[in-house]
């Protein structure tokens, strides 16, 4: 009996999340290529970019070019923050801007005060400066020091964003998938990210359902001074999202793919995806072992579960596993393609959902150490329930 029902459950859950969940596998909420420039009569908003740097010697060059090489038509400059870096990262963001100098001024982040993470107090310091010019920008794009941005990436942000009154737009980077633990866990990170935050209800006014990708975020000034700024969500983890909640309080949001704006960040091993999801997974589950267990069950009955029943099973619980396993086949297929990896890989995802879901658990046992939330020699751990 006890297989029936789990076979049951599969199936349902697989069928709603095929039917009912906001379209989610499809990944239809893309960004729009710009091939045709507005004429020069269009009012171009003033946009400062913003960007929080730490130890991204090896990266922040490429990211400071692409931002430099914008073809946008209004007043743009960029204001990079680091972070205590102890590689010389500030060094190599300057000479990136050789040629641009005036455009671009290096901050160094101020101490990091108690409540703070520390790419939000970075983040705080770089808004801040920017808030204060003679003329203030009126979106503030925040962008991260491993992005790579097509040259029409921000005029493609603004003309969303004035044309749909957005006081966030936001694009999810196209992550790195070339090496072997890239392409077994990374396509998979983005179908998840999905699942929990489907684009199409994030993009609705009237759904409470709000995420963005920090890599890429256009901001409304006004909107971000009413929502008391970064302040507000000083000491969270995930805080591209819980921006996103806050401003959708003040009018609508937008997040897409793209396959134009890139992180050049390279995850060698598995064991650098896990420290990656592990420094905020549990902080997605309210640091409550209650929610992680409930995790692990629901993980289990929809991803483990109907391959084994499928492999081992008989009869009508057989069947109705590979039915469930089929169909998870099927909604990872569109990520696949967005990656250009081979559809055979949707057969694997119950053992790929399998590590993550140990991941979730290392990410819970290592906060219950007091070393969650760990990221470039810092680590935040917030008091539960906060």
């Amino acid at each position: 009996m006890m297989p029936l029902l789990i076979a049951l459950l599969s199936c349902a859950i697989w069928v709603y999340l095929l039917a009912a969940r906001g379209g989610f596998w499809r990944g239809t909420q893309r960004e729009e290529a710009t091939t045709i420039m507005p004429s020069n009569d269009v009012d171009w908003p003033r946009v400062v970019a913003v960007v929080p740097a730490r130890d991204e010697a090896a990266l922040i060059g490429g990211s400071i070019a692409s931002l430099l090489r914008q073809d946008y038509r209004g007043d743009f400059s960029v204001i990079v923050i680091d972070d205590h870096s102890h590689d010389g990262t500030a060094v190599i963001a300057r000479n990136a801007a050789a040629q641009a100098s005036n455009r671009m001024t290096v901050l160094h982040a101020p101490d990091l005060p108690d409540g703070w993470t520390g790419k939000l107090w970075a983040l705080q310091h770089g808004v801040s400066h920017a808030l204060a010019l003679p003329q203030p920008p009126d979106y503030l794009w925040l962008t991260d020091a491993d992005i790579r941005h097509a040259a029409g990436t921000l005029t493609e942000l603004v003309l969303r964003a004035t044309r749909e009154r957005t006081v966030l737009t936001s694009l999810m980077a196209k992550l790195n998938c070339e090496t072997p633990a890239e392409r077994a866990l990374i396509p998979a990170f983005v179908f998840f990210f999905q699942m929990l935050y489907p684009f199409a209800w994030v993009n609705r006014p009237k759904r409470s359902t709000a995420a963005a990708a920090g890599g890429c975020m256009l901001v409304n000034r006004r909107s971000l001074q009413a929502a008391a700024g970064i302040e507000a969500i000083r000491g969270e983890l995930i805080d591209d999202c819980a921006l996103a909640r806050r401003l959708k309080r003040y009018g609508p949001i937008w997040l897409g793919l793209s396959e134009r704006v890139r992180s050049a960040r390279v995850y060698a091993s598995a064991g650098e995806i896990r420290h990656m999801v592990a420094r905020s997974a549990y902080a997605q589950l309210h640091f409550s072992p209650w929610w992680l267990a409930c995790m692990a069950v629901a993980m289990a009955v929809t991803y483990l579960a109907p391959p084994i029943l499928a492999s081992l099973g008989t009869g009508v619980p057989q069947l109705l596993g590979a039915l469930a396993w089929a169909q998870m086949t099927l909604a990872f297929q569109p990520t696949l393609r967005l990656y250009r990896l081979s559809p055979w890989w949707g057969l694997a995802l119950p053992v790929i959902a399998g590590v993550y879901l140990v991941f979730a658990l290392d990410s819970a046992y290592q906060f219950m150490r007091g070393r969650g939330g760990e990221w470039k020699g810092r680590t935040h751990c917030p008091t539960p329930g906060r």
